[in-house]
């Protein structure tokens, strides 16, 4: 049976995950998302290449890096995975700049034994000073492994159609006034996106909208009003796309918050 578990302390949204039939469609997130095999295998594709996540591999995701995600083999998958907004890491790293995680997967015992006692912590409801403590330690794991680089910052016209796609979020995708501003025929530009980003404009709104909701959905312990603030037909059609990313529909993801 699948089961997605979330919740969040200290700005960080921990999830434990037990899955074998489900399979995340394509997607990106606006946070870091760094986690740990615990059972199975996590087989994903990342930047053109299929990875393989196995039995204590920790996984690194940097954002808005597109990835889909599914169980190996019929022997189902369980794993956590912590989510982390860049402003956070960047503060709790003293880096003003954003960094880049270079290896998607390593086989780190010592790492991998932070993240499990953050997320456990987070999960179990620990104070949210303990929290910031493991989160310190953590960071400090990831940077002292190497494991990150300097980030090559968004070419302007690909940070200017992501400023607009996000500006709009309550309506319909407008792609001809995106495409007349960036002065890019409608074909070049979707091709330009999508090279740059691993996903479509439309894949791209559509994780903007859902990700907007579930913050909508933190602040104001309500579904609905997420469902009418982003532009989304009725309660069933946020559902239906709120689980293909999140694995678990708006309402189950509310429960785990309270």
């Amino acid at each position: 049976m699948d089961k997605f578990i979330y919740k969040k302390s200290a700005g960080i949204t921990a999830l434990s995950a037990s899955m074998a039939d489900f399979k995340y469609k394509k997607h990106s997130h606006m946070e870091y998302a760094i986690g740990v095999t615990l059972r199975g295998i996590q087989q994903y594709n990342l930047d053109g290449f299929l990875q393989l996540s196995h039995q204590n591999g920790v996984m690194l995701f940097n954002p808005e890096q597109a990835h889909d995600g599914m169980a190996h083999d019929e022997t189902g998958l369980d794993y956590v995975m912590l989510y982390i907004e860049p402003k956070l890491l960047l503060e709790v790293i003293e880096k003003k700049d954003i960094v880049r995680f270079s290896t998607p997967i390593v086989y780190d015992h010592a790492l991998e034994h932070k993240i499990l006692s953050l997320t456990n912590a987070i999960l179990s409801g620990k104070d949210e000073a303990m929290c910031c403590e493991l989160l310190v330690s953590l960071t400090d794991s990831l940077i002292q492994s190497n494991l990150s680089t300097e980030y090559k910052k968004d070419n302007s016209l690909m940070r200017k159609a992501k400023d607009m796609l996000h500006s709009n979020l309550e309506d319909i995708l407008k792609l001809d006034e995106i495409c007349k501003e960036l002065n890019l025929s409608k074909f070049k530009f979707i091709r330009s996106f999508k090279a740059h980003t691993g996903i479509s404009p439309y894949q791209y709104y559509l994780n903007c909208k859902i990700e907007r909701a579930k913050q909508l959905i933190e602040k104001n312990r309500d579904i609905y009003s997420a469902v009418s603030d982003c532009g989304f037909v009725d309660l069933a059609h946020l559902n239906k796309h709120f689980k293909s990313v999140y694995g678990t529909t708006a309402y189950g993801y509310l429960s785990h918050l309270n």
